[in-house]
């Protein structure tokens, strides 16, 4: 699953990049730095793995991460091709959802690409590009659609009004993501259209050192702007983010931390909110050769989850053995939670919990 950082020239999506990622993307002070995608494959930060590790101490941990993509900044005209825009369109689509860096500090040294530090005229000036590749598409598809509905097919006339909808939105501004699906099927043609406006947004605002853990004036105008979108806000002070992750030593970037006033970096807050967005959810398995954190879509049944580890899993399932995190916890080991009877033994239908122990039995 991918969440791309996306942005007009110049507002700090490298440099966030290079925070989140061991990867070093090519961060300077022009547009267009960043030509290909720079794809970084980001642990997300889990404190319950740390805990599993100490109980169980096994040979190795593994987290569950999340992939990353920086993506060249876009401008004005991005939808007819302007600056790097087809490219840009196309990296987008490919992603499952958007982290919208906009810039919310003052610095006349770092340039702007129009001028002025404006978050909400950023904004818009995206979102106007994204809306109008999504309406070329859905013209194409309503074209055909209303030829096909004319034949009196059912499932044309279903598509061609859900379609009109979508358009009308695009056409008053809005993003595609405000159109509610009214049932099913609605719901799997919004998907089978990938529209890049449907994809779920979270809004990262830049701010400076003295903002970073408060916020500022213009991350407020942008929690006003976007209040009735489907979408997240959070501040984060990328420059300051970057320095953290230069320092040598643990203590060395808490110090740091606590001298701002955060308790953790921003960029690992950003990390649990990407997965958040893109509808995942974390299980465990646990024993003395691994600890691993396993990545999951919400709402997965258990022989899904089992499919993660192997396709054999999921095909040959015949139970999981559950253990919640809590029960693992305050037990201390798999053998106290037997003995205290809290291990449950759960089938085909059962719907996995963020944070569950799961072990799996399965004959293919």
């Amino acid at each position: 699953m991918k969440a791309g950082i996306v942005g007009l020239p110049n507002v700090g999506k490298s440099t966030l990049f290079n925070c989140l990622s061991n990867a070093k993307a090519q961060s300077a002070n022009f547009p267009f730095c960043t030509i290909e995608p720079n794809v970084g494959v980001v642990n997300v930060p889990d404190p319950r793995l740390q805990k599993l590790e100490e109980l169980v101490n096994p040979e190795r941990v593994i987290p569950a991460t999340v992939e990353i993509v920086d993506i060249a900044g876009l401008v004005k005209g991005a939808s007819k091709g302007e600056g790097l825009g087809n490219q840009f369109l196309g990296n987008i689509r490919e992603c499952n959802a958007i982290i919208h860096v906009l810039r919310c500090f003052d610095n006349d040294n770092i340039v702007h690409v129009d001028g002025s530090v404006n978050p909400i005229r950023d904004k818009e000036t995206i979102d106007i590009e994204l809306q109008l590749k999504d309406l070329e598409t859905v013209e194409k598809r309503l074209e055909k659609a209303k030829k096909t509905a004319k034949t009196g097919n059912k499932e044309a006339q279903v598509e061609a009004a859900l379609l009109e909808r979508i358009r009308e939105a695009l056409l008053q501004g809005k993003s595609a993501r405000t159109v509610q699906p009214q049932n099913q099927d609605e719901e799997e043609l919004i998907e089978l259209f990938q529209l890049i406006t449907t994809k779920p947004v979270l809004y990262v605002c830049n701010v400076d050192e003295g903002a970073a853990a408060t916020g500022n004036a213009y991350v407020e105008k942008v929690r006003e702007m976007v209040k009735d979108e489907n979408a997240e806000v959070m501040f984060l002070a990328v420059g300051t983010e970057a320095d953290i992750t230069e320092l040598e030593t643990y203590e060395e970037r808490q110090m740091f931390l606590e001298d701002l006033g955060l308790k953790e970096p921003g960029a690992s807050a950003l990390i649990r909110s990407a997965y958040k967005l893109l509808s995942l959810q974390t299980y465990f398995t646990a024993g003395v050769k691994e600890v691993r954190a396993w990545t999951i879509q919400i709402g997965d049944t258990a022989p899904q989850a089992a499919g993660v580890i192997h396709s054999d899993f999921e095909k040959g399932f015949i139970r999981a053995e559950v253990i919640a995190y809590d029960d693992y916890v305050n037990f201390g080991s798999e053998s106290k939670v037997k003995e205290a009877g809290k291990l449950r033994v759960e089938g085909k239908e059962y719907i996995v919990k963020d944070g569950d122990v799961m072990h799996f039995r399965f004959n293919v």
